[in-house]
């Protein structure tokens, strides 16, 4: 049976990605990342003060991934060192669950809170109780 991307390649080949490759190694890591965590899609493998950390960073304008990203670097948080296309994915998450919006600028994407995502936030900043609310909590309730 033949490779079932031959089309796809295809047609990458003649878009503005026909100029970008991986080295076999990076290659390798997304592959076995992929293989290893079919559970990257749901929000529990995601620490709690990451997705605070992104939320609070499109509080006051849009950012698109590699702004946010740094933002995150800054902050110490190096949960998607060597696994940049997993914050894409949380971000592809967030939007699905209308969290956050996404819209193409300039060839970028950039992403914003939406009127859920900043309600969302407002709520883990009022609640100070040891009981407090879980964030993720909030967007699984949210998205319902």
């Amino acid at each position: 049976m033949g490779d079932p991307f031959t089309n796809l390649k295809n047609a990458l080949k003649k878009t503005v990605f026909k100029d970008i490759s991986f080295s076999e190694e990076r290659k390798t890591a997304v592959r076995n990342s992929l293989q290893e965590s079919p559970s990257s899609t749901q929000l529990h493998s995601w620490k709690e003060e990451t997705l605070k950390a992104i939320l609070e960073s499109l509080k006051q304008e849009a950012k698109d991934g590699y702004e946010i990203s740094s933002l995150l670097f800054q902050k110490n948080d190096s949960s998607f060192r060597n696994k940049e296309g997993e914050l894409y994915t949380l971000l592809h998450l967030l939007e699905n669950k209308s969290i956050i919006a996404a819209r193409w600028y300039d060839e970028k994407k950039y992403y914003s809170l939406t009127g859920k995502g900043k309600k969302i936030l407002a709520v883990t900043r009022r609640e100070k109780s040891p009981q407090q609310t879980s964030l993720k909590q909030l967007i699984l309730e949210a998205s319902i």
